[in-house]
């Protein structure tokens, strides 16, 4: 089969495209024909190998697996020992082990079937985005009806999932992006936008909670715009520095005890009930979700380059 292959960190230039054997699945995993594959950040963090604290679980030297991609929709082709959640002939979306691929194996409790009304490229974008939104917003920020939101980074791959989720829950949500996304923040149900080039987000308006995927503004900065008993949600750890990848976050929470507001971050797990809650979403209308752009399998290594710059607006599909 055909695949994007990676022996060793780098930029996107290590990334190549090359027939390979296709996987087995193995006990509790089911083996996909990928319809279409998605990039998240975590695919340009595995592939350069920063914050290096990344390496200790995905390889010192090199990448324990070869074949990049995780977020995958697809049809289930074969099932390993155990499995009986699915059968063959199953559309269904989630996190899977080398997505760049025409056939990748995915764990049973990491795929749910698919939104009846998305096709594989809009199911594609759900899995890692979706369930990092869907728990940062209604686990950690604990979001619910008539409460005020700030979204920052509100056009991007999480941030388009979190302000339809916010609004989903009850929320008077306010978005966060530049001047050229505007339109679609507003697209997706933001009650108000800011545009960050033309107005401090720290400005006059104050926020339950504030919801960072951007990863560039200080928690000293972003506490400003909280009310007194506000929560700051920290999505991941970009904009930590290149060792542990978690700078900002540890002065963040080192400052949350000593002031009236939580500050606090975590990293998003897909999970099988997440993406049910997803799907329900989606079906209902609610949540929909957003490409940028689409690159066919043998252009990944162009499509981790855009999301690379940080500036893309939704999500970036591999259609295979």
């Amino acid at each position: 089969m055909k695949a994007i292959v990676q022996d060793r960190y780098g930029s996107a230039d290590v990334l190549r495209f090359e027939d390979v054997e296709t996987p087995i699945a193995g006990r509790g995993e089911v083996l996909l024909r990928v319809g279409a594959a998605s990039v998240f950040i975590g695919d340009w963090h595995i592939m350069t190998g920063t914050p290096y604290a990344i390496r200790l679980m995905s390889g010192l030297r090199a990448p324990k697996q070869r074949v990049r991609g995780q977020d995958v929709a697809g049809t289930v082709e074969a099932l390993g020992d155990g499995v009986t959640e699915f059968r063959v002939g199953d559309e269904v979306f989630g996190v899977g082990n080398g997505a760049f691929a025409e056939f990748a194996t995915a764990r049973a409790d990491r795929l749910a079937a698919k939104p009846t009304n998305l096709g594989f490229e809009e199911a594609a974008t759900v899995p890692t985005t979706g369930c990092t939104a869907l728990q940062g917003i209604r686990d950690v920020g604990k979001v619910g009806t008539g409460q005020r939101v700030l979204v920052i980074g509100a056009a991007g791959g999480v941030g388009s999932f979190a302000v339809q989720i916010a609004k989903a829950f009850g929320a008077h949500v306010t978005g966060v992006c530049s001047t050229s996304k505007v339109d679609l923040v507003r697209s997706i149900g933001a009650d108000d936008v800011v545009d960050y080039t033309r107005e401090d987000i720290a400005g006059t308006r104050r926020y339950d909670v504030i919801f960072d995927t951007a990863g560039n503004r200080e928690a000293s900065y972003l506490r400003r715009a909280l009310t007194p008993k506000g929560t700051l949600v920290l999505a991941g750890g970009e904009g930590g520095g290149r060792w542990l990848g978690m700078g900002r976050v540890m002065r963040a929470k080192a400052m949350s005890p000593f002031v009236g507001q939580k500050m606090t971050n975590f990293l998003g797990r897909p999970k099988a009930g997440d993406l049910l809650v997803l799907k329900g979403l989606i079906e209902a209308g609610k949540v929909t979700p957003v490409i940028g752009a689409r690159y066919p399998l043998s252009d990944v290594p162009d499509a981790i380059r855009e999301l690379g710059t940080g500036h893309g607006r939704g999500k970036v599909v591999i259609t295979v």
